[in-house]
């Protein structure tokens, strides 16, 4: 079984601090995104190959790189985007779809604040169980799942059990290492990233601009807020 329920979701001592710290010296500036052209990191030719060449690159209020993310140029949707259907915020996407490609100079902590390792990750979309384990833990179902890149060598969608178990070796638990997914404010600009702070939940999203492709039409902006920074309460 991937999925071990019986371990508390909770922000840790060090998440708390770090945001705590963080926010009483800097405000709301005190993470940042900017974009910048720099060509993908070592990922599997097929992979690379649909990437964009904008990156967004998320930084701190001491400069400090805290991840660089590179979306995919294009984004496979099954229809124009038409609001939640149900828990699921973003129904046009398949699990498993190639969102982009992320690295993390330092250790980084995912929502459930797992530690995730420097290096270069994959980013798949998934949804969360419905088996009763995650209730209380998100309103929608919408998540980021993290893979190594050095095994996530295909354009492919892997199926639930693969995909779990890969994003799982990315945490070094028996957990997929996840960022929650959310809707973007109604008035967030689609072709521009941004970073929002939630001061309750002690979290930090980037907005980012993904751009998806629809059979038979042209490519669509459509902006998606990711949890980064900060942790999932117990």
């Amino acid at each position: 079984m991937i999925l071990r329920e019986s371990v508390p979701m909770r922000c840790s001592a060090f998440v708390l601090a770090l945001l705590l710290i963080v926010s009483q010296a800097h405000g709301q500036d005190a993470l940042k995104i900017e974009s910048a052209r720099k060509s993908p990191p070592d990922v599997a030719a097929p992979i690379r190959a649909v990437l964009s060449e904008q990156m967004y690159r998320v930084s701190d209020g001491q400069g400090q790189v805290v991840a660089e993310i590179w979306p995919r140029a294009g984004i496979p949707a099954a229809s124009s985007p038409a609001g939640p259907k149900g828990t699921i915020l973003f129904p046009f996407l398949s699990a498993g779809e190639l969102m982009g490609v992320c690295a993390f100079p330092a250790e980084a902590h995912d929502y459930r604040d797992q530690p995730i390792a420097k290096g270069v990750y994959t980013m798949r979309y998934g949804l969360q169980p419905v088996n009763g384990d995650h209730l209380g833990v998100s309103t929608h179902r919408d998540y980021i799942l993290l893979l190594p890149a050095a095994k996530d060598r295909s354009l492919d969608r892997p199926g639930r059990k693969k995909l779990e178990e890969q994003s799982a070796e990315a945490a070094g638990t028996s957990h997929p290492a996840v960022f929650l997914l959310l809707a973007a404010p109604e008035k967030a600009d689609p072709k521009a990233a941004a970073v929002i702070r939630d001061a309750e939940k002690n979290t930090w999203s980037v907005v980012l601009p993904f751009q998806l492709q629809i059979q038979g039409a042209s490519a669509l902006a459509f902006p998606i807020r990711m949890i980064i920074l900060g942790a999932a309460a117990a």
